[in-house]
């Protein structure tokens, strides 16, 4: 079983891979604003919707998961990666924003959702002994696929075979990597632990109630509302953040370059940092180490203006914000398995990932913030706030969870 575990993390990894691809939908801003003529409202439209349906479609994305099972589900994401491509690729024919805002914003939000929504549960399920670890590295992939991908993108397929043609070949790498990853993909048979593993008495609410919650059970609890308000605040505070980044640091002296660098810095820490935080969430436990990581990332939100006022500090903030977004999107379906079970994790953890959707608006705050003020310092200390409100919940739930170890114990 050893090979199969290994399989399954590979698989995911694959998954939020491809999925993070779309995300790297920066470096075709410029080029389609050159191209068509476009605002640079009109040109990123596309992606916030693809992030908002992406959020939305989660949670019946994630039913589908457990009642289809990831394999197929997944392979009807990979299915419809390649229509999005597709027809995104035929914006030559039909330049207008609005083709691309139904194309890649809602059909790829969609696939995005069911690949995506495949990584986590089958993860979770075949590694009861390491949870955290385990789907914080499958979950990898999302983190690094910008840092992957960008630089391909915009200084090769661009270049060499326009937009149409980046479409079209992105598309076909989506759909064959995805396909193959949801060949590779499965859940355990039923009743499978590790040999010789028991569950540690401490192994979260769910396993102390000792049943699995439905979606209809959860979002009534009062519980789930404080992850997912948690998990609200900390995503779009810090999507807020890094899509000022760029411009900040042009701001302060420097050059466009350095800027992009500090994109790359936090990209670097969002992936490579998912499995570090993993490990030492099995160790420690998943709230102590979000509580840790929020509150140093609070501080240096809030005192981003008056520290990050050189390149160091920039990236040295850079790094402390991506390591901040790598717990958040490694551990919060950790947090949402410990609460309610893993039976109905995927449909569970799409309802908390609503949430998520939220932080396709927060650049466009962070915009506002700065039409108003003239400087980009305000927004940063919004999400500074947003993130101090995502440490109070963490606090709050690790004391509720205390509370209930000392009751079990009496």
């Amino acid at each position: 079983m050893t090979a199969a575990r290994r399989r399954i993390i590979l698989a995911g990894f694959l998954l939020s891979l491809m999925g993070g691809f779309s995300y790297a939908w920066g470096v075709l801003v410029l080029p389609m604003m050159d191209r068509f003529g476009w605002s640079k409202q009109e040109a990123t439209l596309p992606f916030s919707v693809f992030m908002v349906v992406c959020a939305l479609v989660m949670l019946p994305a994630g039913r589908l998961q457990d009642r289809w099972g990831p394999r197929a589900t997944s392979a009807a994401g990979a299915a419809l990666f390649l229509v999005a491509y597709a027809l995104a690729a035929m914006v030559g024919f039909v330049p207008h924003a609005w083709w691309l805002v139904l194309s890649y914003g809602v059909v790829g939000g969609t696939a995005c959702a069911l690949t995506y929504a495949c990584v986590a549960p089958p993860a979770r399920k075949w590694y009861p002994d390491r949870p955290a670890l385990a789907v914080s590295t499958a979950v990898m992939g999302f983190g690094l696929a910008a840092l992957i991908v960008s630089p391909i993108k915009s200084e090769y397929l661009l270049v060499i075979h326009g937009i149409e043609g980046t479409f079209l070949i992105v598309g076909g790498l989506t759909f064959v990597v995805s396909l193959l990853a949801s060949r590779m993909i499965g859940n355990p048979p039923a009743g499978w632990s590790p040999p010789g593993w028991t569950p540690p008495p401490d192994a979260g609410r769910a396993a102390a109630e000792g049943r699995d919650h439905r979606p209809g059970e959860v979002w009534r609890k009062p519980r789930f509302w404080m992850i997912w308000l948690a998990f609200g605040a900390l995503s779009s505070g810090g999507l807020m953040a890094i899509a000022l980044l760029p411009a900040y640091g042009r701001s302060i002296g420097l050059t466009t370059a350095e800027a992009a660098l500090a994109i790359s810095v936090f990209a670097a820490f969002n992936g490579f940092g998912r499995p570090l935080g993993g490990a030492l969430a099995d160790r420690f436990g998943v709230l102590p180490v979000m509580v840790a990581t929020y509150a140093v990332q609070t501080l240096v939100l809030l005192t981003f203006p008056i520290t990050a006022v050189s390149i160091m500090p920039l990236f040295a903030a850079a790094a402390i914000m991506g390591w901040g977004f790598a717990v958040t999107l490694g551990l919060f379906p950790v947090l949402t398995s410990d609460n309610f079970g893993v039976t109905h994790l995927g449909a569970n953890y799409g309802l908390v990932f609503t949430a998520f959707g939220a932080g396709a608006l927060t650049p466009i705050l962070g915009a506002w913030v700065f039409d108003a003020t003239g400087s980009h310092a305000p927004a940063f200390v919004v999400a500074g706030v947003q993130a101090g409100v995502g440490l109070g919940l963490c606090l709050l739930m690790m004391a509720q969870g205390k509370r209930v170890g000392e009751r079990r114990s009496a």
